[in-house]
């Protein structure tokens, strides 16, 4: 107490009892996580100015970080003649994106970091050693590798952006193909470092093993502009004598085969699947051997005998036997490799895709004398079947997979792209495991069709559905005494993981298409719950590669279709093609990283300067509106807000960022154009919509009143006035929610900046009317693309999923505050105390592990990382806090509440009964 009042803090009725948390074990500061350009010891990185960040734990109490030293070494050892940098220390709180400054590196090499930290209570701390390989750069760093092929497609053929309506036509159907090379190693390796692209996807063997379990390796890109190439360290893999490199392809999104009786969706193709490989084994007698891909290599027909994003996959065990890949087996009668080119290649620099999670079935289903299985693995999420089988050689087994089901029980995949099916054909009679490499799907249920070729039938042995998703961290979660709430963040979640693989796609079967306007509405959802700094970055570089000439960016990155009906509709969308600034803002202010503003500058102000030319009056009227609003109508184009309004709020927006990161970049006179620009859109957007006789705009429905509320668009004098008639709008219409795809965030936020939560809890806390509970109760999984949940549209789908937000901001409580980046300065206000009796969030940003957890709306328990500080909010009230007297720490009494600044440390804080 006297601690506190050394400060001159009147309390009043307040009694609060500062008291520190006891130490555990004493634990000294320690340097926990190293990352170089955003990964842990990554191989292949982009530039040769790497940027490095780390974090800092500490067991003390408000724990900054003084100093730091770098030294980055060509050895593990740091001996003194292979130091290339040494920053000597720095006196400086700056623990991110740090640049390298040191002598060149050069391409192709591993290198060797170690950071050294001092801390405000005299301790140091050294990290472990971190490795670092750079990627190749240039063209000419992979030496005598070439592009390698089976088949190359004319040049007459290719159509890498298609129209949705055009007609692809092919002379001939085209083999997927294998390779395989032998190498003979005579002499022991110290490393064995391989560069492998594969387009559209590959699988890499070597000696018959696969050498990593990622899936659908590389990402898809923009093909036409750049392809990505993957980095392995082989050192472990190889033995002495003979050695064979095989690898499977598929065809991705490079090539969409356009083959009756499968789903196509569109018909892309940028060429043939192909190769490209480069492995530099070095010995440890200091020699050096490459191995590349050339005209040397061999090639066959591939047992994948058919393979699309689209329809499925086809494998016939009959085509090659099993041991195709390994060193014994016998390939004289393969053809040469036909040399070819191919796309620009990049270090692929977000994590791979891979198996995430297993679903065994809950129940099943059989018809046709147990020919005919249906299986229910109870979630509905993006993946393959994986399958283990007993058959005999020509036996065939077809799987029909689905979100739905039909009247009598049948997979429906009417609404998610049919037919798509996987297929295996038997070799020889017994028992095989398969799964199907370079495609996916969003199902639930899967029908397998039992087809044998003689008499004896075929048995199914086991089945599961493997949940496919990029393999990036989780870094958040969420969890309340609410039960609806836990659901709705579950379903919210689903159609996240089921929607984030190397593109952040709309649904994971029908289109698999990097819709734009989820990347801004969406991403705060996304960032508290996984590390999508890298996938965010990778998402703007398509936007990037996708730009038009005249500065468009279309509503798909990348882009791989035009679609041609509703005219410049489904192309040209505000809302959309603006997350080419708003998501870049974002992710700044998220990440701390500057890159991502200085990365895309150049893009946003082509696209600034377009949507200029497309302004009439400084109004915009194109595009889709408030997508998928709740209507009168079937679902999709705005039906309740005035034309205009969200596509002119956007370019409000856009503008009132790029002032902001003009201002960031040092560039002063681009900030004032931006600001002139942003004052004229002021004025022509109130002139045309704004209604000051009933303090309204265009229709005023909750999407209307919303946006302009949330982007400052509303005249100051207004501003109570127009937000009275939003909240008298959502409770007139009792509270049911009526904003689509664009406008329900900014509904949120709005409600949530004028401390009407309860109004968003009485919107979303309920089960009998269109929404999240609605879903729920008519037995969805994954969040649907429609509120009512139609089983005529998808059942996956990434939008509307902005409530996930308000979990974490709202009823956490967690924010950023002003003026922060990378949440080093954050608060913690949770709200809805009184209806909520527990929640617990627990969030990994860029400094460390933020923890909060509320019991009873009594006791609190927080943790706060090392070199980040926290406003902690709670109602007034009588408070204790276990420990010993905090001289530093700050406590502000205000009207309603009382606001605690701490610094770093773990926290026990139990509010005091009267």
């Amino acid at each position: 107490m006297k601690n506190i009042l050394k400060q001159g803090i009147v309390l009043g009725s307040i009694f609060l009892l500062l008291l520190a948390m006891p130490l555990v074990g004493m634990a000294k500061l320690s340097v926990t996580r190293v990352l170089i350009e955003g990964r842990e010891n990554p191989l292949g990185i982009n530039t040769l100015k790497p940027s490095f960040s780390w974090q800092l734990h500490s067991d003390k109490f408000d724990v900054q970080q003084q100093a730091y030293r770098i030294e980055v070494s060509k050895s593990a050892r740091f001996a003194k003649q292979d130091l290339l940098w040494d920053s000597q220390w720095v006196a400086a709180e700056q623990s991110l994106n740090l640049l390298y400054q040191g002598n060149p590196l050069a391409t192709g090499t591993s290198y060797y970091i170690r950071i050294h930290v001092r801390d405000n209570k005299k301790e140091t701390a050294t990290s472990a050693v971190q490795r670092f390989h750079t990627g190749l750069l240039q063209a000419q760093d992979w030496g005598n590798a070439k592009w390698i092929a089976k088949d190359i497609l004319p040049d007459s053929l290719a159509n890498p952006l298609p129209l949705s309506s055009s007609k692809l036509r092919l002379d001939k159907s085209y083999d997927l193909p294998v390779f395989r090379k032998s190498v003979q190693l005579k002499k022991k390796i110290s490393s064995s470092i391989a560069y492998v692209a594969g387009l559209g996807h590959y699988e890499l063997l070597l000696n018959g093993k696969r050498v990593d379990d990622a899936v659908l390796q590389p990402g898809w890109t923009k093909y036409d502009k750049e392809a990505y190439y993957v980095v392995y360290d082989l050192t472990e893999a190889w033995r002495q004598g003979k050695n064979t490199i095989a690898a499977l392809l598929g065809n991705g999104f490079y090539y969409i085969p356009p083959i009756k009786g499968r789903f196509q969706k569109h018909k892309v193709a940028f060429g043939l699947p192909k190769l490209k490989l480069k492995i530099v084994n070095t010995y440890t007698d200091g020699t050096q051997e490459i191995i590349v891909s050339d005209a040397g290599w061999k090639t066959h027909r591939s047992p994948i005998t058919f393979s699309s994003m689209y329809g499925g996959e086809d494998y016939d065990a009959r085509i090659l036997p099993e041991h195709w890949s390994a060193p014994a087996y016998d390939d004289r009668s393969w053809q040469q490799a036909l040399i070819t080119d191919g796309p620009h290649l990049r270090a692929q620099d977000i994590d791979p895709v891979k198996i995430m999670q297993r679903f065994a079935p809950v129940g099943l289903q059989q018809a046709d004398g147990g020919k005919r299985i249906t299986y229910d693995f109870g979630q509905n999420a993006s993946g393959i079947v994986t399958m283990q089988m007993t058959g005999q050689a020509g036996d065939t087994v077809r799987v029909y997979p689905a979100e739905l089901l039909t009247a009598d029980g049948r997979p429906s995949q009417k609404h998610s792209g049919s037919p798509y099916y996987y297929q295996y054909i038997f070799a020889k009679d017994g028992t095989v495991s398969w799964q199907p490499r370079f495609t996916y799907y969003g199902f639930r249920y899967a029908e397998v069709q039992l087809h044998p070729a003689g008499s004896k039938a075929v048995r199914m042995d086991a089945i599961q559905l493997a949940h496919i998703r990029n393999s990036t961290a989780q870094v958040g979660s969420f969890q309340s005494s609410d039960t609806l709430f836990n659901q709705i963040h579950g379903l919210i979640n689903w159609a996240i993981k089921s929607n984030m693989v190397s593109v952040f796609t709309d649904c994971p079967h029908r289109e698999k298409l990097g819709w734009l306007e989820q990347l801004h509405l969406m991403g705060p959802s996304v960032q508290f719950n996984f590390d999508a700094e890298r996938l965010f970055a990778k998402s703007l570089r398509d936007m990037r590669q996708s730009q038009t000439k005249d500065g468009l960016v279309p509503e798909i990155a990348p882009e791989y279709v035009q679609f041609d009906w509703g005219g410049d509709m489904f192309r040209d969308s505000p809302e959309w093609g603006s997350s080419s600034i708003i998501l870049a803002w974002y992710a700044y202010r998220w990440y701390g990283n500057k890159a991502f503003l200085a990365d895309n500058y150049a893009m946003m102000t082509r696209y600034i300067d377009y949507l200029g030319t497309k302004a009439k009056g400084h109004i915009l009227t194109q595009g889709l509106g408030d997508w998928y609003d709740l209507g009168p109508e079937r679902p999709g184009v705005s039906q309740l807000t005035t034309p205009g309004i969200t596509a002119t709020a956007i370019y409000y927006y856009d503008l009132k960022l790029m002032k902001e990161i003009a201002t960031q970049l040092g560039k002063k006179e681009d900030a004032k154009k931006f600001e002139t620009l942003q004052q004229a859109v002021f004025k022509a957007f109130n002139q045309q919509f704004y209604r000051p006789q009933g303090h309204s705009y265009g229709s005023g429905s909750q999407t209307a009143l919303a946006m302009p509320l949330y982007v400052g668009l509303v005249p100051q004098e207004a501003e109570q006035a127009v937000f009275d008639r939003l909240t008298k709008t959502v409770c007139q219409n009792d509270t049911a929610l009526t904003a689509g795809d664009i406008g329900h965030r900014y509904l949120l936020q709005v409600l949530q900046a004028h401390n009407r939560d309860d109004l968003i809890y009485a919107m979303h806390h309920r089960d009998d009317r269109p929404g999240y509970g609605y879903q729920l109760r008519k037995g969805a999984t994954a969040l649907t693309e429609s509120w009512a949940g139609l089983s005529n549209v998808s059942n996956n789908h990434f939008m509307l999923g902005h409530l996930m937000e308000w979990f974490h901001t709202g009823l956490g409580g967690i924010q950023q505050a002003a003026g922060s980046t990378a949440f080093k300065h954050f608060r913690i206000e949770p709200k809805m105390l009184d209806l909520l009796k527990d929640c617990e969030i627990r969030f990994e940003s860029p400094y460390g592990k933020i923890y909060f957890n509320r019991e009873q709306a009594e006791v609190y328990t927080l943790e706060i990382p090392v070199n980040s500080q926290c406003t902690l909010v709670l109602p007034k009230g009588t408070y204790q806090v276990n420990g010993k007297a905090m001289e530093a720490q700050t406590v502000n009494v205000k009207e309603n509440h009382v606001e605690l600044q701490l610094g770093s440390g773990k926290y026990t804080i139990r509010q005091q009964r009267k």
